[in-house]
């Protein structure tokens, strides 16, 4: 039966990717140059969770949410991890993710990263380890719901009896959670809206999906203005009043009032809006400490502080090059590690010492001894790899996983997740801006019958 063989897949991953470029789901890459928008590659065959699996990946990924929530609003408050030694307060200074402008604010609920991303990776011992945190602006659950929405087109009779769980419902659970964060002084239903910083943003499909997704205004800084102490959207009928503003505008950009006096992309005044209980920004300014990779190495203790918990999902070992004894050890085992930026993303500005040549690990060696806090390295794992679809059949490839925490007044996450993959063989880095691509991620209902 060739239905589903490698040829007709190939033939349908051309259709699919035909689709994706008509929907206009492209990201761009701002290093390159001119014409820059890219179609991220999708690979046809499936990531599958069976329900045992996924029940690690949604536990831990939700009590990892509530640890880093709760340390979040701990920094910005009380300090009790700081004053119990548990972490030092050093580790604020000079970071450019902690804002002390933030400091005595309260959000309600206490949830200040409404979406976070907890980037998963899974050894070939099936053992989860959390790579890194996204409590900022996480990206990428567009491509979940996208992919799920192609497969289906593509598949539908693989969808029919109900084995995997749906993803749809994910823009209704989102405006929920957004609704039950609204601010103290809000009267009746909120209202909700989200800030992009333009149709140039690498993001933007994806800004306009979520707010088309939701039914709310999606809407730039220039829509926006604040009196009052109150932030109002500009509409033909004149000022509405905004209560929750789901910003994808980074952190610097986001209110010139307070934050960078030259920004066009903010709106003046926002801070004082929300100090005063007028307006809920999600995710809230000031969260992107969290997703700081020194501060990374805390989470377990974090869990531990405030939860009382073991963590489900342990951290991938990793050593602090600002530690002394951290950078000896790193200093000479460069060729077996990887190592990162501490405000990194992207797959940028790292090692990975077994691909490495000897100049390159030289020349990286004289980046980590001229400032060594700004690094951490972690050994390389055995990771886990899932089948995708090449001209010659099935290949393997590494993979991992980012499923996306939604916390209201309650913390969940949809059945699924961003599953990156590394498509060059070979590769340990799946980040698009890299030449990675993506996967439906597909949870099963219950576990696979052995009859």
């Amino acid at each position: 039966m060739k239905k589903h063989g490698p040829e007709a897949l190939l033939e349908r991953q051309a259709e699919a990717e035909a689709l994706f470029r008509r929907i206009g789901i492209t990201f761009a890459v701002y290093n390159e140059g001119n014409n820059t928008d890219r179609l991220i590659p999708f690979d046809m065959v499936p990531r599958v969770f069976n329900a045992s699996e996924w029940s690690i990946v949604e536990r831990g990924s939700i009590q990892r949410a509530n640890a880093l929530n709760a340390f979040i609003a701990d920094i910005y408050g009380p300090r009790e991890i700081f004053k119990a030694g548990i972490v030092p307060s050093t580790i604020l200074d000079g970071n450019p993710a902690y804002l002390e402008q933030m400091n005595g604010y309260r959000p309600p609920n206490d949830i200040w990263s409404h979406i976070i991303g907890v980037d998963i990776v899974r050894t070939d011992q099936d053992t989860f380890y959390v790579l890194e945190d996204n409590c900022r602006t996480p990206s990428g659950i567009s491509y979940v719901l996208q992919n799920r929405e192609v497969m289906t087109r593509m598949f539908p009779e693989l969808f029919e009896g109900g084995l995997v769980r749906a993803v749809d419902g994910y823009g209704e659970h989102l405006a929920t959670a957004m609704q039950e964060c609204a601010p103290p002084n809000c009267k009746g239903t909120p209202t909700l809206a989200l800030m992009t910083p333009g149709q140039f943003n690498s993001a933007y499909y994806e800004h306009y999906f979520l707010a088309d997704l939701m039914g709310i205004e999606l809407v730039e800084g220039s829509d926006l203005f604040v009196e009052n102490d109150r932030v109002y959207m500009r509409t033909t009928r004149g000022p509405k009043q905004i209560d929750v503003l789901y910003r994808r505008i980074d952190d610097e950009y986001i209110d010139p009032e307070v934050f960078n006096p030259e920004s066009l992309l903010g709106v003046s005044g926002l801070i004082r809006a929300m100090k005063a209980g007028n307006v809920t920004v999600v995710n809230a300014p000031g969260t992107g400490i969290a997703d700081d990779k020194a501060i990374y190495t805390y989470v377990p203790d974090m869990i531990k502080f405030y939860l009382g918990e073991d963590p489900i999902i342990p951290n991938v070992p990793t050593y602090c090059c600002e530690r002394a004894d951290d950078l000896a050890y790193v200093q000479a085992h460069l060729a077996e590690l990887v190592v990162k930026e501490v405000h990194g993303s992207g797959g940028y500005g790292m090692l990975v010492g077994p691909t490495s040549t000897q100049e390159e690990i030289a020349a990286f060696g004289e980046k980590l001894a001229a400032n060594p806090a700004n690094y951490i390295a972690q050994p390389t794992l055995d990771l886990s790899t899932s089948p995708i679809l090449t001209p010659n059949g099935m290949s393997p490839r590494h993979v991992d996983l980012r499923p996306y925490v939604i916390s209201g007044r309650t913390t969940s996450l949809i059945p699924s997740g961003l599953s990156r993959v590394a498509l060059k063989e070979g590769s340990l880095v799946v980040n698009s801006s890299q030449g990675g691509g993506v996967k439906d991620t597909w949870v099963l209902c219950e576990e696979p019958s052995n009859a």
